[in-house]
């Protein structure tokens, strides 16, 4: 099938004189961005508009209080304001927002276990016992500031904002997301996510039904949500050491490598890594998402998810000395080793797999770095998009550099119904089809898009009546990253 491409261009004025945009759609092709042959589609969903914005958002931040954490707790509470900033910077101002804070810390708490496992290890400092902080919220050192466990601040009926702090935000979210550095160093960051939200006896009143949900993961390691207590099992020749190893030798497979729990404890390079789903130990990552789905009436556009985690590869594991001595075991290699060897993380390809689960709703941001600046915003940016701002939060790709202007390739679809229902419809550009309706068009809109990336592109859209309930018109175009 031939591809055919129509050409539409605009401009927007800018103090840096006109900006030209040319949108090249490909006209050829259905779905949410096919193109009707057996090309990749290389264009990522860069602006979302939908007919009625969601001003609420629930924002849970799942943060990694084992060793080693701290010093990323400070980082993310020094680029805090980012997130802040960002979300007061959509049309309206800041969201009515709930937030709350919980810990990866489940003790020895195992999804197929009605009672936790043995304790293990030094309780305080990296040990494991009972079923930890359960997905409970935390408030940090904010006890005496907030009313509750958690956040809210939301717009009052006659003006102003209802909340239940005192003092600033920011510098109250600063001390909720104090949470120490001596939680379990077996990490369950889906699991204590579910259990929070899993109609949590002490989390009542946090999940809101019509709100955008926002699940926010730190953590230097990946997760590690026990289907068996056999996890915490003493040493023997099928488990192994009793390390935090065996997360990745039960719940990782890799294509090259690492096809078995065997295979996954040889020394060497690992790739085409992912979840072991049928593992027995560890918890396929499935669940997790079709439980977030759920709470959201199976619509996954009412999810949106973040992660700033160690990158996935390179994996690899090595001979290591365990603790207290004795013959080297094996363990698994870390990543961000060009930093001091404080700020290292290892792999995360569990959590990489189930946040790929969430397409156009999830950021994957990388812990390595001299700060979390970068990651921060690139989830704001998702977060913003997700409540309806239209704008452009990417910047996009020049197609054909040799013509004057940005050649920018991109698509524009109507979304309507939810789920896996949901119908994607094409709809045309307005400057190729002037009389067609709907039409789209991207133009320069600072006062709605100033936080967005220059040249402050905003998505509008022109119909001829109002359009379903819950239609969502989303631009997809290459971009730069």
């Amino acid at each position: 099938m031939a591809t055919m491409k129509a050409d539409s261009t605009a401009r927007w004025a800018s103090s840096a004189g006109a900006i030209v945009i040319a949108l090249a759609a490909i006209a050829c092709g259905g779905g949410d961005g096919g193109n009707g042959d057996d090309v990749p589609d290389l264009r990522q969903t860069v602006a979302e508009l939908p007919a009625t914005p969601n001003r609420d958002l629930d924002l849970l931040l799942v943060i990694d209080d084992s060793p080693g954490m701290l010093e990323r707790q400070t980082e993310l509470k020094n680029d805090l304001r980012l997130l802040l900033d960002g979300l007061a910077a959509v049309p309206g101002g800041l969201p009515n927002l709930h937030i709350g804070v919980i810990s990866t810390d489940m003790g020895t708490k195992a999804s197929g276990s009605p009672t936790p496992g043995p304790a293990t290890g030094q309780i305080g400092q990296g040990g494991c016992s009972g079923t930890g902080k359960g997905g409970a919220l935390q408030l940090g050192f904010a006890t005496a500031e907030v009313t509750g466990p958690f956040v809210i601040d939301v717009e009052a009926a006659g003006g102003g904002r209802t909340k239940n702090y005192t003092g600033d935000l920011l510098i109250t979210l600063s001390k909720m997301l104090t949470l120490g550095s001596g939680g379990c160093g077996f990490e369950q960051p889906l699991a204590a996510m579910r259990a929070s939200l899993d109609n949590h006896p002490m989390n009542t009143g946090f999940l809101r039904p019509e709100a955008l949900l926002g699940v926010f993961f730190l953590a230097d390691e990946d997760d590690c949500s026990a289907k068996s207590t056999q996890l915490w099992a003493p040493e023997s020749p099928l488990l192994g050491p009793l390390q935090s190893f065996r997360c990745t030798q039960f719940g990782v497979t890799c294509g090259v490598g690492g096809e078995t729990p065997d295979a996954m404890k040889q020394v060497g390079a690992k790739s085409e890594c992912g979840v072991n789903a049928s593992s027995q130990i560890i918890d396929d990552v499935t669940p997790f998402r079709d439980f977030l789905v759920g709470l959201k009436g199976g619509d996954a556009r009412r999810v949106v998810l973040g992660g700033i985690l160690g990158p996935a590869e390179p994996l690899a594991v090595e001979l290591r000395q365990p603790p207290g001595g004795g013959a080297q075991i094996p363990g698994l290699g870390h990543v961000c080793t060009d930093m001091m060897p404080t700020l290292v993380a290892d792999p995360a390809p569990r959590m990489r797999d189930f946040l790929s689960r969430f397409p156009d709703r999830e950021r994957f941001a990388s812990i390595c770095g001299p700060d979390l600046a970068p990651s921060v915003t690139r989830i704001t940016e998702l977060l913003r998009r997700a409540i309806g701002t239209g704008c452009v939060e990417d910047r996009l790709a020049d197609t054909d550099p040799k013509t004057a202007g940005v050649q920018a390739d991109c698509i524009a679809l109507d979304l309507a119904g939810t789920g896996e229902a949901a119908a994607a419809t094409r709809i045309e550009a307005c400057a190729d089809k002037p009389d067609a309706r709907p039409c789209w068009r991207l133009e320069e809109d600072l006062a709605r898009c100033a936080a967005a990336p220059a040249p402050h592109l905003g998505l509008v859209v022109e119909r001829d009546g109002a359009a379903a309930p819950g239609t969502v018109t989303r631009v997809r175009c290459q971009a730069e990253r």
